[in-house]
């Protein structure tokens, strides 16, 4: 042993010596001498290996011990010694159960040499080290003397197999550590202190299951995880996110698992209490003043309950697709009933009239006092769109003469066709100037312009959103594309927002019915479309005709903001079913971006009736609404808590409300100069202490809106954003209601029925939105909180509903918008008022 090693070590450092000695003095020794000290240098070296080796070997004992489950083994690991204990257990082909090692460490002052346990299964190893350090957020770290891992069941063919597993205990650590080790066997759930996981198998004919994991407490923190039958279990904080599908959870949890994702049929279901609660939107602990400081992560335990049941079948998917077409399609059906029922009365009303026109013109009796046929059809045409406009000036507003229709030429009040300058406000100033004497303006004021200009001007409106919307959609679906095979490829489910205890997949489609509920804004946005189109192509064969009645009488017709609006709806509900591909606040603008430009359309077509001529034009109006999405997007990244940001925007807001009001009142009729403060301090004591005036008292509330912005700063910008848009829409159409009835004008059957309707369906659909079944304000832990059942077929949740509810509420505004002027149809335009 020890004394012939050290010999060798002699012999071998004193011919290094002499050697050494031989060079220097330049005698160098025969060769034959050098190769025989050599052989005998190498063999003492060689010798020293083994024998030191040997002894090395012969110091470490290892001990193997035949050990039973249910005991609890007291022991000492030195790193003189390692200790193996050999378990056998029968497996059944039938019978899932597991094997639970769980360890304490009972010394102190471990953590530099901690017990390394090395757990030896039939086809897999499992290590771990006690006391256990788990790292934090910003590498804070956290020990755990009292460790628990549970192995997972290998697979075996037979019936009935008897395996055997070692459990090899060793440390590096000299002064020796006591520790427990106890081994038992769990059936069906394993429950320790940071992880609990179950194995499910698929039943036969059940092809998609959905797992729910309810607790009554919201913290700690957990992560659950929907893993594939493999040993080892990841199931460890730091190692739960390699495989499989997992989210963060505080009280509510779901995971729909389908079994095409897990060859074995089968999977286990595995959560883990994390070191933290900052990712569930908890507390973060204190930040240690040394890097390498432990922090003790105290009593962190978790009750739950775990729930797997079968999700929908296919027949719900059909059930579900039907109701969504039945209902949008039935307005289809409606709207031809309708139509219908309208043209049989307008026929009946035209023989009406004609009868009263042929006795008013060729006598009670019908003659036709010197005249003949030809020649009263050849001027029918013109004389019943006449009649149609005197007699109902007659019988409303005032009478206008047969004289002062036919005796003015109609290109009187038409601009010239060439003209190519559409529509500034500074264009129209010689206009204007003709009506400045006059103490009311009439809508035949405003409506001096070419209507084939105009026209071509409205149009601009349709193609300009058309392209918006090509360009906005294409990037939008290859994002949202990605998102959702990330979400696939990763298991991530804390990227998006769904509500996961109805999320229906379908294909590569985590939601499908969030997506499928959104079919009612693209029909009903067509629907619109085709009416508008209707009623295009009957005014445009009217002015074909040269009526009268479409060209001196009603409201000037213009199309082109309601073939934008219908186009808007249509990319309101491709765009919106796009976010709930995967909702998130990154791209929540996907949602809110039309609605944007449904406000403002809606609002420029309410300013256009009564003002035909000096609208905005398309390219104005869009780059404002582009600034609008701009400031949303700023606010939803930057304006959370951000002071500076609300400061600037409150100030821009108030900036642009008040342009905007002037520019809108006045018509254009004002100018920025050094009398503008004089002019101000008048307009706010005529119109604000001797008189409330209507739009005074609107920009107060204007004003009063941006500072409630400025002091509570809510947190969903978007939706604060969306909110003024709507809010400045249902004032200035209430306001136009109200002005409409004091001129004396009314409210046709068809109008008022589709206000009433409207209303109502608005007033249902803000009830579901407020459920707030998700929220990207919060974690993805917090916003799980909130998830709901279905409640419409187990298909459809809160928010589907809404989808369905606000596509239905906003076809019937947009049917307020085109037909609350058709009582003025058969009114002269110098008699309807502007307001």
């Amino acid at each position: 042993g020890k004394p012939l090693s050290y010999a060798f070590l002699l012999v071998w450092i004193s011919f290094e010596m002499f050697l050494r000695s031989c060079w220097k003095s330049r005698h160098k020794p025969d060769s034959g001498s050098v190769l025989v000290w050599l052989q005998l240098r190498y063999v003492a070296l060689l010798w020293l290996c083994v024998t030191h080796l040997g002894c090395a070997g012969a110091e470490k004992t290892v001990v193997q011990k035949d050990a039973e489950f249910d005991i609890t083994y007291n022991d000492t690991a030195r790193s003189d010694n390692q200790t193996i204990y050999a378990f056998n257990h029968t497996v059944s082909r039938n019978r899932t159960e597991g094997v639970r090692v769980t360890v304490d460490v009972l010394s102190e002052g471990t953590e530099s040499s901690p017990i390394l346990f090395v757990v030896r299964q039939k086809q897999a190893v499992l290590s771990f080290q006690v006391p256990l350090i788990l790292r934090g957020l910003y590498q804070r770290k956290y020990p755990y003397a009292h460790v628990g891992r549970t192995l997972c069941q290998p697979p075996t063919r037979a019936l009935a197999e008897t395996q055997y597993f070692f459990v090899d205990v060793s440390t590096l650590s000299s002064l020796g550590t006591h520790y427990q080790l106890r081994i038992s066997r769990v059936e069906r759930i394993y429950l320790f202190f940071l992880i609990t996981y179950f194995k499910y198998v698929f039943p036969d004919g059940v092809d998609t299951v959905i797992v729910k994991v309810n607790s009554e407490m919201t913290f700690p923190c957990s992560v659950m995880s929907i893993q594939d039958i493999q040993c080892p279990v990841y199931d460890l904080d730091n190692n739960v996110a390699f495989i499989g599908m997992y989210q963060t959870m505080t009280k509510k949890g779901a995971i729909t698992v389908q079994r095409k994702d897990f060859p074995s049929n089968s999977f286990y279901v595995v959560v883990v209490v994390k070191t933290e609660d900052e990712a569930c939107g908890g507390p973060l602990r204190f930040y240690p003043l040394r890097p390498d400081e432990l922090i003790d992560a105290g009593n962190r335990s978790k009750t739950l309950d775990v729930v797997v049941s079968p999700a929908i079948k296919s027949e719900v998917y059909v059930m579900g697709m039907l109701f969504c077409l039945g209902i949008f399609l039935s307005f289809y059906l409606l709207t031809f009933l309708v139509a219908c029922v309208e043209n049989k009365r307008s026929v009946h009303h035209i023989s009406v009239v004609y009868r009263k026109f042929t006795s008013a013109h060729f006598g009670s009796e019908g003659r036709s006092l010197g005249r003949s046929h030809s020649e009263f059809s050849g001027t029918f045409s013109f004389s019943f769109s006449y009649f149609r406009c005197h007699f109902s000036s007659r019988h409303g507003l005032s009478e206008r003469s047969l004289e002062s229709v036919t005796g003015r030429s109609r290109h009187e009040s038409l601009s010239s066709v060439e003209e190519d300058d559409y529509d500034t406000l500074a264009d129209i100033d010689s206009d204007k100037n003709i009506v400045r004497t006059k103490k009311y303006l009439c809508v035949s004021d405003l409506a001096r312009k070419d209507k084939r200009v105009l026209s071509k001007k409205y149009q601009i409106y349709f193609w300009n959103i058309a392209t918006i919307g090509v360009f906005y959609a294409l990037p939008v679906i290859q994002l949202v594309i990605t998102y959702q095979t990330v979400v696939n490829v990763t298991g991530n489910q804390d990227i998006c927002y769904y509500n996961f205890l109805c999320a229906h997949p379908l294909g590569n489609l985590s939601a499908f019915n969030n997506i499928l509920s959104n079919l009612g804004y693209v029909m009903l946005g067509l629907l619109f479309l085709l009416i508008v189109l209707q009623r295009d192509i009957i005014h445009s064969k009217a002015l074909e005709r040269n009526e009268l009645n479409a060209l001196e009488c009603g409201i000037p017709k213009h199309f082109g903001l309601f073939y934008a609006m219908g186009t808007a709806l249509m990319m309101e509900g491709l765009l919106s079913a796009c976010y709930h591909v995967c909702p998130n606040y990154t791209n929540f603008q996907f949602d809110t971006s039309f609605m944007y430009m449904i406000a403002g359309l809606c609002v420029l077509k309410l300013y256009q009736k009564r003002h035909p001529d000096i609208n905005a034009s398309a390219y104005t109006a869009y780059a404002c609404l582009a600034a609008v999405i701009f400031f949303s997007v700023l606010g939803v990244v930057f304006g959370k808590g951000n002071m500076v940001f609300w400061i600037v925007f409150s100030v821009i807001h108030i900036l642009a409300t008040l342009l905007l009001s002037t520019q809108l009142y006045y018509m254009g009729r004002w100018r920025l100069d050094s009398g503008i403060l004089r002019r101000m301090v008048y307009v706010i004591y005529t119109d604000c202490i001797r008189q409330c005036s209507g739009p005074i008292t609107l920009c107060c509330l204007f004003l009063s809106r941006a500072a409630y912005g400025l002091l509570e700063r809510p947190n969903d910008f978007a939706s604060y954003l969306l909110a003024i848009a709507i809010c400045n829409l249902l004032l200035y159409f209430a306001f136009y209601i109200i002005m409409k009835l004091r001129s004396g004008e009314r409210i046709g059957c068809m109008s008022l029925v589709c206000i009433l309707f409207t209303a109502v369906v608005w007033g249902f659909a803000l009830f579901f939105f407020f459920q707030g079944l998700s929220t990207w304000q919060k974690t993805p832990a917090e916003s799980r909180e909130h998830n709901r059942d279905c409640i419409v077929l187990s298909f459809f949740d809160d928010h589907d509903i809404w989808h369905f509810l606000s596509s239905i509420a906003m076809f019937g505004s947009f049917l307020v918008l085109l037909t609350m002027d058709d009582d003025l149809d058969d009114v002269q335009r110098d008699k309807i008022f502007v307001f």
